[in-house]
């Protein structure tokens, strides 16, 4: 390309290196150091002036050295008066956190988009930010390229059994994702809710329990004798409220006895009515739909079988009556995220709750779908923890009888040990990432390597890595002749 220059920051340089290949050009010279104090320097070492720059710089492990040393090399190429600089975001970094999760919570995404606005940049080029609506961020143009025809290629490809695989979604948030792709390839879909709400207390629901009996109970101790009647008379309750005698008179009118149960002005009147004909189901029906919702119960991140003992009773057995109460409240408190109360503020990746206010609790974990004897296709934006992604897994192989399970995901990021706890999972067939976010060498464990490269796309052990080169390398060379990039969001590949 004439008149470009493309840099490379040292989070990613095999993903530049190739970008750099399919454009048959080189990475521009560029000294990156760190002085002795810790502090980044860089020296630019051709010429930008009047020249359309690209700097490729994702996030990574060292994920504020990699947006300082981006917001260096923004400056400095602008202080050498280049004509248009593009920073090439293949993961943005912070983009997790797009909202307040707290009423003193800060949305740091945004506070990095104006920073690279400050420094000068003129266009960023990312792919599959963690919320679409992260573009109104920026004040600057933002091409926000999607993975999906990337997936959809793989799975057209490399599973020999496609059309009958189902998309899943492991949490609320990712139906969006999962619905693009499986309109894409005309696949069914499944959605997999984790209930969080704790399991209530003995003592509790028993005292619950009381005020929910009606007044013959708790008065009498025994059943009302007029439910036993309630086929053959209409008996309405009125309370003594103001203008009751009209409605008395009214009621009698019809045929309708009613009766003054003495109860506060507060209380709305209740009536109890013959039952419908048409609720009384017949004992033999089925519902199809019905029969494809699969539940478990989730105890320290695995399924475990219906007569496992539950570790709430246990865990609250000798707990003070006062403080299981105040625990209890708070964990039916409203959440502190999604403080807008908007739809899109589920939880679309591994935020789960690391602890949980209530020691030794259970989930229950739903999947709604027909899976069974199919090969599963867990899919959301990101891999950060094992945790969410096993019990998923696990849930769709031991009780919903799935054939496979392929996790995909578009940025790799594997935190702490969650890709060889992924690798060693029985359930996990195989893992498919993009090379979006640089994945340490020391990560990659055994197995065969199959067509490695700098970029680091490939497969290794259950872990296959998609290359974006073709997808960025397209996206600079539209951008620097001004073309449209509207074919980049479609199956361009097949």
């Amino acid at each position: 390309m004439r008149r470009a220059r493309i840099f490379s920051g040292s989070s990613h340089d095999g993903l530049t290196e190739s970008i750099c290949e399919r454009l048959g050009t080189s990475v521009a010279k560029c000294r990156l150091r760190k002085f002795a104090n810790g502090e980044t320097s860089v020296e630019i070492g051709c010429s930008v002036r009047d020249q359309d720059v690209f700097i490729v710089q994702s996030g990574s492990e060292n994920v504020n050295d990699s947006i300082i040393e981006l917001l260096i090399l923004i400056s400095a190429c602008k202080g050498g008066s280049a004509n248009k600089i593009t920073a090439v975001m293949p993961y943005f970094p912070y983009s997790k956190q797009s909202k307040k999760k707290s009423h003193r919570g800060a949305i740091t995404a945004r506070m990095v988009s104006n920073l690279l606005h400050v420094a000068g940049v003129d266009h960023v080029i990312t792919v599959d930010l963690h919320a679409s609506q992260m573009q109104g961020f920026f004040k600057n143009p933002v091409d926000n390229l999607y993975a999906e025809p990337l997936l959809a290629r793989w799975i057209r490809y490399n599973i020999p059994d496609w059309r009958s695989c189902v998309v899943v979604s492991k949490n609320p948030g990712g139906t969006k994702r999962v619905t693009q792709l499986a309109d894409v390839l005309k696949l069914n879909f499944a959605l997999i809710t984790t209930d969080r709400r704790r399991v209530q207390l003995g003592w509790m629901s028993s005292r619950m329990q009381s005020h929910r009996q009606s007044p013959a109970e708790s008065e009498n101790g025994e059943e009302k004798e007029e439910e036993e009647d309630v086929a053959n008379d209409t008996v309405v309750y009125v309370n003594g409220v103001n203008g009751v005698n009209g409605i008395t008179n009214e009621l009698n009118g019809l045929g309708i006895e009613t009766t003054a149960n003495g109860l506060s002005d507060s209380m709305a009147s209740s009536m109890v009515l013959p039952p419908h004909p048409q609720d009384d189901f017949d004992d033999e029906y089925t519902d199809d739909q019905a029969q494809s919702v699969t539940y478990g119960r989730l105890v320290q991140g695995h399924i475990v079988d219906d007569d496992y003992p539950s570790p709430s009773m246990s865990a609250t057995a000798d707990m003070d009556p006062m403080i299981a109460s105040i625990q209890s409240l708070h964990s039916l408190r409203p959440s502190d995220e999604a403080l807008g109360g908007t739809i899109d503020a589920h939880d679309s990746d591994d935020e789960e709750d690391v602890s949980d206010p209530v020691a030794g609790t259970e989930r229950m974990i739903t999947l709604v779908g027909d899976v069974a004897d199919k090969t599963v296709l867990l899919l959301d934006d990101m891999i950060d923890r094992s945790s969410s992604w096993i019990a998923a897994a696990e849930h769709c192989k031991k009780r919903a009888n799935a054939k496979r399970v392929i996790c995909l995901a578009t940025h790799g990021v594997f935190g702490g040990d969650c890709l060889k706890e992924m690798q060693d999972c029985p359930f996990i067939d195989q893992i498919v990432v993009t090379n979006s976010f640089p994945i340490d060498s020391s990560k990659l464990l055994g197995g065969k390597t199959d067509g490695l490269v700098a970029s680091g796309a490939g497969t290794r052990g259950k872990l296959t890595v998609i290359d974006l080169s073709m997808l960025l390398g397209e996206a600079i060379r539209r951008n620097h002749n001004g073309e449209s990039v509207s074919a980049l969001f479609q199956n361009f590949m097949d």
